[in-house]
């Protein structure tokens, strides 16, 4: 029996991590600065990484489900639901955040352009109101997901340092069960 996942799910599990990193410190930045050439780019860059965690997604989902790995295995009953739940909230939000941001995008008018060469459809006509519904519902759900992954890596640090049973090292290959 197999104790980790396979190197494709692991390798988009960390692409996954370091895209939503980048994303949410790019839209930190945004916030405050003020509008410009470099803004706009910057921006761009925002939508064209959460446009690659959302078309991601299925392939990492397809993957996860034929890896066929249980991550809840060897966890006791509380922590196995926990831990179910934080994933697939994970990956509700892996949808839902880039969706907004996307239907933000409609809305107010900036259509997004993947990779400066692909044009994606506008899902919402344009709409003030609408604009800022989204933007709102986009901005909470980033929150949500920042919290969730930093739930999910304080519980895998968790489980090498304290409860040593290599819950960790199924995502980091060359870290031994700690005894």
């Amino acid at each position: 029996m197999r104790d980790r996942y396979g190197w494709t799910l692991i390798s988009l599990h960390w692409l996954t991590l370091l895209l939503i990193l980048a994303a949410y410190t790019l839209g930190t930045l945004l916030q405050d600065m003020p509008l410009s050439p470099t803004k706009l780019k910057l921006y761009a860059w925002h939508k064209w990484i959460g446009m690659l965690v959302l078309f991601l997604l299925p392939l990492r989902t397809l993957l996860r489900w034929r890896d066929g790995f249980d991550h809840r295995r060897d966890l006791r009953p509380w922590e196995a639901s926990l831990s179910g739940g934080v994933h697939a909230a994970l990956y509700v939000l892996m949808l839902l955040v880039p969706l907004f941001g996307w239907l933000h995008s409609s809305a107010a008018g900036f259509p997004v352009v993947w990779f400066g060469v692909l044009p994606l459809p506008d899902l919402v006509g344009k709409d003030k109101v609408l604009a800022e519904v989204f933007k709102e519902l986009h901005g909470s759900a980033v929150n949500l997901l920042v919290m969730l992954v930093a739930l999910h890596a304080a519980a895998a640090v968790y489980h090498h340092y304290f409860r040593r049973d290599g819950v960790l090292a199924r995502m980091l290959p060359w870290l031994r069960r700690r005894t």
